[in-house]
């Protein structure tokens, strides 16, 4: 597909023709949830076979449910973001129809370096890649080559009363890092962006962090405030289909490694914007840097390794992290560290580590050397996206009441 092509695509205006998706294209096989049918490629050498009288016709293909999901492209992309988020796409897209893109719009959210933004967001596309998500089974983009995701993030805004973005915890947060007087507009509204990022794929499930609940919710809410004020009989009235706009979607929590804490503070959560380096492994920190890394944790004075005293969370956490990454039960983890003392288990951690890494570093280095591929794969992910994220938009601008192109 061209690049013109692809322009024309992405940036067309909206308008309210409900249009079918190409076969295969965004619905894969089934009913979207806007009620629109794909049309069936045709094979135009043969004629389809119609059911006789006494013959049944066969049963549509039940819809697989939908999941989205996405990583910033600030910072390097470390261990916290691939056991808590991307290792867990890997084994979603076999189940589910997935969503996984690059969400560079949040990124501009705090300051940031303007020439770094693209380099960054190929890089974290890339890694994706590396980690093991197919972009023949998962639609791979950035965020902002679907202009939907800002579209519809204003619409919602206007039904989004200003008290349920005051009470977010990590705007509270990061306002008082920054100070109020250096905070700019999209630290508050950004929660409405992520609403729109779930909402317009009519998402059945978002996986989240335990810290990400909150902005869930408000996403739940904001559906069903919107359905109520515009859906029903109301977009009915005004040509549409009725029902609802929007699916409302559930959480899915990870039972493990939803929550890879801090390497120096078992009670923080490891981060792109901790101020130091030594808090995090980086999906690309060499060998001897993971070495060191480890080696320099936090630990404590208590004998032996255990998963479950409140008053040892750093043991905790290294544990956690090592169950993950060796694909072991945490019993098997029990019986193996229970004994070890901690330069032992380091030794043993710091080797699982960089056995587990060292794939996905060759793989990166593989797609960082073949940019046409992925741009390719970026190009394709986000023409599916934006096929499917433009009927949401125009049922959300036919409810509205606004005019028709």
């Amino acid at each position: 597909m061209s690049r013109a092509l692809l322009s024309h695509v992405l940036h067309r205006p909206p308008h309210f023709a409900y249009t079918c998706l190409r076969s295969g294209v965004g619905a894969r096989g089934g009913v979207l949830a806007s009620g629109i049918h794909p049309l069936r490629r045709l094979n135009c050498s043969a004629v389809e076979a119609v059911p006789g009288p006494t013959e049944e016709a066969p049963a549509p293909q039940a819809r697989k449910k939908r999941v989205v999901s996405g990583v910033q492209p600030t910072g390097s992309v470390h261990l916290g973001n691939y056991l808590g988020a991307i290792k867990n796409w890997v084994a979603l897209q076999d189940s589910y129809e997935t969503f996984f893109f690059i969400v560079d719009l949040h990124a501009i959210t705090l300051p940031y370096e303007a020439p770094l933004l693209s380099k960054a967001t190929r890089s974290t596309a890339a890694i994706y890649l590396a980690c093991g998500v197919d972009s023949s089974k998962a639609s791979i983009f950035v965020q902002s080559h679907v202009r939907a995701h800002v579209e519809l993030m204003w619409l919602l805004s206007s039904s989004t009363p200003i008290g349920w973005l005051n009470r977010m915890i990590q705007f509270k947060e990061k306002s008082r890092k920054a100070g109020d007087e250096n905070v700019g507009v999209a630290l508050l509204t950004y929660p409405v962006l992520m609403a729109s990022d779930i909402l317009l794929y009519q998402s059945d499930l978002v996986p989240v962090g335990e810290d990400q609940t909150q902005h869930l919710e408000l996403t739940r809410e904001i559906a069903e405030r919107v359905n109520n004020l515009y859906g029903g009989r109301k977009w009915k009235k005004l040509g549409g289909r009725g029902g609802l706009l929007f699916k409302v979607p559930e959480a899915l929590i990870p039972p493990a490694g939803a929550r890879v804490m801090s390497l120096t503070d078992g009670l923080s959560k490891m981060s792109k914007s901790a101020p130091s380096d030594q808090s995090r492994i980086n999906l690309l920190d060499p060998k001897d840097v993971i070495a060191n890394k480890i080696k320099r944790c936090k630990t404590d004075s208590f004998p032996g390794m255990e998963f479950d005293n409140p008053e040892r969370p750093e043991c905790r956490n290294l544990l956690s992290i090592y169950q993950i990454i060796t694909e072991k039960t945490k019993e098997e983890v029990v019986s193996e560290c229970q004994h070890m003392n901690w330069g032992t288990f380091k030794t043993t951690l710091t080797e699982a580590l960089i056995d587990h890494l060292q794939p996905i570093q060759v793989r990166y280095e593989e797609i960082m050397s073949d940019p046409a591929y992925l741009d390719n794969v970026l190009l394709e992910g986000a023409v599916k996206a934006a096929e499917i994220a433009d009927i949401t938009l125009n049922n959300v601008y036919q409810a509205m009441g606004f005019l028709r192109r």
